[in-house]
């Protein structure tokens, strides 16, 4: 399984994450459009799966919520439809999808985020992302227990530069 590798570049650590979208963004069709700002900002797919989340899965992801008041109706509405599980690969992979998906509750979130652009929920929030490199790895195997495609991009060169 692919964790966190380091580039020959000057403080680029190349990590991967989980990203799930949720009912919500596969109900709304908005799936491509999300998709499509992960891979223009650079980040190259290591695994992708649609999936029906069980019960036991939703259990094992969600462990520590498990005694919150939200926690029936997140395992409800995760259970509810397909879901989409993403691994994405890149420079600062974690931090850098954080970014993109914006603050967790859409009407919150700033313009030219995910959730800022495409969410005016408290309850559906379209997309779920690792935040740390322990989630990621947890999250990873837990959709991913086979492992990921490790495959070099010819991207990489062009996008991963050394900042200098």
């Amino acid at each position: 399984m692919l964790s966190r590798l380091t580039l020959p570049f000057k403080d680029q650590t190349v990590e991967t994450t989980l990203i799930l979208f949720k009912p919500d963004s596969l109900h709304r069709g908005v799936v491509g459009r999300i998709l499509s700002r992960f891979e223009d900002k650079g980040l190259q797919i290591v695994g992708m799966r649609l999936m029906q989340m069980t019960d036991e899965i939703a259990a094992e992801h969600y462990a520590e919520h498990v005694d919150r008041p939200f926690y029936a109706g997140l395992v409800g509405f995760m259970t509810s439809s397909p879901i989409i599980a993403l691994a994405l690969h890149g420079p600062n992979a974690i931090g850098v999808a954080r970014k993109l998906m914006g603050k967790t509750f859409g009407i919150d979130a700033e313009a030219g985020t995910i959730r800022g652009d495409f969410g005016c929920s408290k309850s559906y929030n379209l997309v779920h992302g690792s935040d740390s490199h322990e989630s990621a790895a947890r999250e990873l195997g837990i959709y991913f227990p086979d492992g990921l495609l490790k495959w070099d991009g010819i991207q990489a060169p062009w996008l991963w530069d050394s900042g200098e």
